[in-house]
């Protein structure tokens, strides 16, 4: 199913990656957008008044009030099987920043031979489900289990099936890192939801004060959970031995996220023996790439190909 949002997204994205060279030879939309749920969705409430919008000005590619979650399919070209991720986009859980972090990723990953599926993930809300803190991670944990199970369908290694996020949305994709064997629904599907490989980039990752995103956590969780909340989706406090390893991202200068978020992690990973890799910028601000393309914080990408290979996910 070819999406004319994507085609739109992608065209203001382009623009932030230096121009259109990143563009030959990929696919401006998507192969396929996918439901991922079959039937009804666990937790969901239905609320005629909640309706996703996209925003066309001031801030391209915003999306709000996502209640149906979808993967845009971006396959990587060429023979054999392939690597893939799945990409969360930020937006401190109140909206999507699909464009940049979602859709202009995805051509990334495609340029290095990783297939693509953006996931477009409910934003909690109260008055759309049953229990709003757990939502994203049903979404993200389905999203994992659906690929793997249709691997052969995609032409994809299914052991070689990671999870990205930006922000807010590296929260989603460390919770998923995480708790990927919570029971959180019933899942009708006979697949790990365990990522082989995670990729966080300026991640929100704790709700502890002092080092969580204020936004993040009220979008999440509210701004007045209790502590066992917080605990609880500070996932630093959740890393185990088989949290799959880790390549990591941020500015020193990240005004909105503080690095300090990273440190934190890594720092957790390398306690329980996961293999990790934390690279920090001097500059870069919230969002490594987007605004001044000359400087150091730029080359995140080349940083985390060279990591994808050494960890034998790209060849």
């Amino acid at each position: 199913m070819k999406n004319t949002l994507s085609a739109i997204l992608l065209a203001a994205g382009l623009s932030l990656l230096g121009g259109n060279a990143m563009a030959q030879n990929q696919p401006a939309t998507p192969k396929e957008v996918i439901k991922i749920w079959d039937g009804k969705i666990p937790g969901a409430k239905h609320n005629a008044e909640w309706e996703e919008k996209v925003a066309q000005q001031n801030n391209p590619g915003w999306i709000t009030a996502v209640t149906t979650p979808t993967l845009d399919y971006f396959p990587a070209e060429g023979d054999g099987d392939k690597p893939a991720v799945i990409i969360c986009p930020g937006g401190s859980y109140f909206g999507l920043t699909y464009m940049w972090e979602g859709i202009v990723q995805a051509q990334w990953f495609n340029k290095i031979g990783v297939s693509a599926f953006v996931l477009k993930y409910r934003l909690p809300k109260d008055e759309t489900m049953e229990q709003r803190n757990i939502g994203p991670l049903q979404d993200a944990q389905q999203a994992i289990r659906y690929v793997r199970s249709k691997a052969k369908e995609f032409g994809i290694d299914e052991s070689k099936i990671g999870i990205a996020g930006f922000s807010a949305g590296g929260h989603l994709a460390s919770t998923l890192s995480t708790r990927y064997d919570e029971k959180v629904y019933k899942s009708k599907i006979d697949a790990s939801a365990r990522p082989d490989f995670s990729i966080l980039i300026y991640p929100v990752i704790s709700m502890q004060a002092g080092l969580t995103e204020g936004g993040t956590k009220a979008g999440l969780i509210g701004g007045d959970a209790d502590q066992a909340t917080i605990d609880l989706f500070s996932n630093e406090k959740q890393v185990t031995k088989d949290t799959p390893p880790t390549f990591m991202a941020h500015a020193i200068n990240d005004k909105l996220v503080t690095y300090k978020n990273s440190t934190t992690y890594i720092d957790a990973l390398n306690a329980a023996g996961v293999e990790c890799e934390l690279h920090l910028y001097s500059r870069g601000d919230h969002g490594l790439g987007a605004k001044n393309p000359i400087e150091t914080q730029a080359f995140w990408h080349d940083d985390c190909e060279r990591w994808l290979r050494m960890m034998g996910v790209v060849k």
